[in-house]
């Protein structure tokens, strides 16, 4: 089995699961003219985020990574009105085309985009007293899974759903001796993940358009 039989199983849930949604498509279509990376959640991905958020009934969601906005869409529609969700985004460029996606998605007013080094503005949330965030959202560059895991925590709550994309690499993660820095940095963040005792945590592997990964699942235990 390939990709192009992942690609045609995802197609097939998606064309009965997922109705047309023109403006998740249109968040994707201009953040491919803007030239951002498609790198993106895929559909059935975007809708596992929904389904998680609506299951532990989020009121306040963290992302981590915003790109073009289009996870954040599926995340910030499973909130209600007084919901709210912080979406970090280092690149000034992707915030706008994000913000630009989340106005044509009416989440203008739920969903507020920080620009800036993750680190520094998880940082200065820690220090503002941010009310605990019942999920996060990891999906980000992945030298920096290990910090921002530490950050979750301290943002978090008994209770508090942590999601981790792009865990699996291609399978490389089981890799001892790589020199990709991507997978270095995921292998520290399981390693650190397993060594924190307030967590709960699960890795899945996935196959489907966007190839071979996987998510961590993780939940605040104390």
């Amino acid at each position: 089995m390939d990709r192009e039989v992942w690609t045609r199983v995802d197609q097939y849930f998606a064309d009965l699961l997922l109705p047309a949604d023109p403006v998740l498509d249109a968040a994707l279509v201009d953040s491919s003219a803007a030239g951002l990376p498609a790198i993106n959640v895929s559909a059935n991905q975007g809708r596992l985020l929904e389904v998680l958020a609506r299951a532990c009934g989020a009121r306040r969601i963290l992302e981590i990574g915003t790109l073009g906005g289009y996870s954040t869409i599926w995340l910030g529609r499973t909130l209600l009105p007084d919901g709210r969700l912080v979406t970090l985004e280092v690149s000034p460029k992707h915030a706008e085309v994000a913000r630009e996606n989340l106005a044509r998605a009416g989440l203008a007013g739920i969903v507020q985009v920080r620009i800036g080094p993750a680190n520094e503005t998880l940082a200065a949330m820690v220090v503002e007293e941010s009310a605990p965030f019942d999920l996060i959202f990891i999906d980000a560059d992945k030298p920096g899974y290990t910090d921002y895991l530490g950050w979750a925590v301290q943002l978090a709550r008994p209770g508090t759903l942590i999601i981790a994309d792009n865990v699996v690499r291609n399978g490389e993660v089981a890799d001892p001796d790589t020199s990709d820095e991507r997978v270095q940095g995921i292998r520290r963040f399981t390693e650190a993940l397993a060594a924190e005792p307030r967590l709960t945590a699960i890795a899945l592997q996935t196959v489907g358009a966007k190839g071979y990964d996987g998510f961590v699942l993780a939940v605040v235990t104390s």
